[in-house]
């Protein structure tokens, strides 16, 4: 949009509003703090946002069986588990290994899984996606990344070692809120509220262009397309969904 310009200045003017939390964040207390928060935040609004998707959910996942391993047996490791929302759609007798590099979801997410007894708990690990060392190459069948690949720090560094992991043959499944079209209005907000929307989303960004990023990594085949969540009026409005092939 024609108001581009404007975006450094609002930027400022919405810095200015959350000056405290700013000088918090510069002196390294917000973050620690809002570790110990965002898994309570979490365990209220992800059940509100898989309730929009669930249709799109179920959908995506209801593919996971056909990449089971010699064995029958489905691996499946998730990068980013969180509250363990993911696991209602997952195929029963699935072997999960499951990181998130914040320690404060552990209680949920064993929550979710006591709530789910068709899957079998293999690994729980405290890891970034960027770092995945504990799991062997070629040893997974189904990597899971939803709503994760905003809030990393490294978006190719993940994708290198979600590689790794995988068998060949095996599949990256992914639904991540990204930057809108260049020039809609949602793009301008997003540029607007990037700068302190990632004290709120643990490190989130609103405008990543996750898409690149998969078109640039050495995937035999990507399935990918666009949707918007509701309400569309909200910067995280529009996703890519899909799966990658190795």
């Amino acid at each position: 949009p024609a108001g581009m310009e404007l975006v450094p200045f609002l930027q400022r003017c919405i810095q200015l509003l959350l000056l405290p939390i700013h000088v918090l964040a510069c002196l390294g207390l917000w973050d620690s703090f809002y570790k110990k928060v965002f898994p309570y935040i979490m365990a209220k609004v992800a059940p509100i946002y898989n309730h929009k998707v669930y249709k799109q959910k179920r959908e995506l996942f209801s593919s996971l069986r056909k990449f089971a391993g010699p064995s029958g047996q489905l691996l499946l490791l998730e990068i980013g588990t969180g509250t363990g929302t993911n696991f209602q759609f997952y195929p029963p007798g699935c072997w999960l290994t499951c990181t998130d590099p914040n320690p404060n979801f552990r209680k949920f997410l064993l929550k979710s899984l006591s709530e789910n007894r068709h899957l079998k708990l293999e690994h729980l690990m405290v890891a970034s996606g960027e770092d995945l060392h504990q799991i062997r190459d070629g040893t997974v069948d189904v990597v899971v990344c939803t709503l994760v690949l905003c809030s990393v720090t490294n978006i190719k560094k993940v994708l290198m070692e979600v590689l790794r992991v995988l068998r060949l043959g095996g599949a990256f499944y992914f639904l991540e809120h990204v930057a809108a079209d260049h020039s809609s209005w949602t793009y301008f907000w997003q540029k607007v509220c990037d700068p302190v929307w990632k004290y709120f989303g643990d490190g989130c960004s609103l405008s990543r262009e996750t898409q690149k990023e998969l078109e640039k990594t050495n995937f035999s085949e990507l399935n990918l397309r666009r949707i918007h969540v509701t309400p569309y009026w909200i910067p995280t409005s529009p996703h890519i969904i899909g799966y990658a092939v190795k």
